[in-house]
């Protein structure tokens, strides 16, 4: 089996908040360099969910993890995203798929804030 992650967000009329999700394609793929990986947007503009599950494909993939790029676990990342993420996939019996959680509250992303906000010295054990 061939992994491939699909990081998956809102989509934006903005670019610069577009890029925003193709940098963090990036910086994964230099932590997990063997591994394929692709980002999509749910709407707004190019390339869509369906295009990214394509790119997947084409790109060796016989297991997609699609992972929301959201903190908060709304419809998006709880219904929006899953159905099509499920219709991308349906087409392709080969290929199978699983949904991660959101980001959400995580103990990671907390102390991301504390050590943004100078705070992280202050964490006791």
């Amino acid at each position: 089996m061939t992994d491939a992650l699909l990081l998956i967000d809102h989509g934006s009329k903005r670019q610069e908040a577009n890029n925003q999700l193709f940098d963090m394609v990036s910086l994964l793929e230099k932590f997990i360099p063997n591994t394929i990986v692709v980002g999509a947007h749910m709407e707004l503009c190019d390339p869509s969910i369906k295009h990214g599950v394509q790119t997947c494909i084409d790109r060796g993939a016989t297991h997609i993890i699609a992972c929301p790029y959201m903190l908060a676990p709304g419809r998006h990342s709880t219904s929006d995203i899953p159905r099509l993420v499920e219709d991308a996939v349906s087409k392709h019996t080969d290929i199978s798929h699983t949904m991660t959680p959101c980001l959400g509250v995580d103990d990671t992303i907390a102390q991301l804030i504390l050590k943004r906000a100078r705070l992280d010295h202050l964490v006791t054990q």
